[in-house]
């Protein structure tokens, strides 16, 4: 972030500033756009050249609105500012989890990040009380696919162990 230069506002507002020379271009949103965070974290092998990589991709601003309401009373309204800030949050805290996660499996030679690559990345990255609760989620989880398919295959009168396959 050092060599980023100085964001200057579209519009000149008159200031005692020094404005930026013709060595010193100015940063637009275009080029913010382009650097995340989140970059930072992830291991050179896993970084993309940049004119290969993704456009960064958001949490659905719905999904985002839905969550909030759900965590304030029914008669609070919530504005679009503060379902924008929460989203990119979100967003954010996703892609650094990921990127954890994904290193953690790349070091282990797989190309599948599984729940306990997510598990792991929480703890390295200082999130070791989410890290358990999501622990016992996704033994919980476990338990329920397991049952649901041993019942999906008694319905249909199938070995369970042959669903493995």
């Amino acid at each position: 972030m050092a060599n980023l230069h100085r964001l200057v506002p579209t519009a000149r507002i008159a200031t005692n500033e020094p404005q930026p020379t013709s060595e010193q271009p100015a940063i637009s949103d275009h080029d913010i756009g382009e650097y995340r965070e989140q970059d930072r974290f992830l291991p050179v092998c896993l970084q993309p050249p940049l004119f290969h990589r993704k456009p960064f991709t958001r949490v659905q601003i719905a999904n985002v609105s839905r969550i909030m309401k759900a965590a304030v009373p029914s008669n609070t309204k919530i504005g679009k500012d503060a379902k924008e800030c929460v989203q990119e949050c979100v967003s954010e805290f996703i892609s650094f989890i990921s990127s954890e996660a994904a290193e953690h499996s790349f070091n282990e030679k797989r190309k599948t990040i599984g729940g306990e690559d997510i598990l792991h990345a929480m703890s390295n990255l200082g999130f070791d009380n989410y890290a358990e609760v999501l622990k016992i989620y996704l033994a919980k989880h476990r338990e329920h696919q397991t049952t649901m398919a041993s019942a999906r295959a008694e319905q249909y009168h199938i070995d369970p162990a042959a669903d493995e396959l």
